[in-house]
């Protein structure tokens, strides 16, 4: 089963910038698709391989970071390809 995962990571410190960019980096190196935009990062791949994935991920990123919260939506579909029709 294929599945789409949308991110949002907050650090909570003045200094968050280069920890978005890490975390985003480790999602650009994976073999998975990752898009980008301003607010989220997206990333789509077979459901027990990406989780896998990004259950290691996310824990090396909040290693680094003292505080921070993570909004996920996750998507039963591969929506990679989606366009809007309006």
């Amino acid at each position: 089963m294929n599945i789409s995962v949308e991110f949002t990571l907050m650090p909570l410190q003045t200094d968050f910038e280069p920890q978005i960019i890490n975390f985003i980096k480790a999602l650009r190196a994976s073999k998975f698709r990752v898009l980008e935009n301003p607010l989220s990062t997206q990333i789509f791949g077979e459901y027990d391989a990406l989780m896998l994935f990004l259950t290691t991920t996310i824990k090396a990123s909040f290693d680094n970071i003292e505080h921070v919260v993570l909004n996920m939506k996750i998507v039963k579909s591969d929506r990679s390809d989606y366009e809007p029709h309006f």
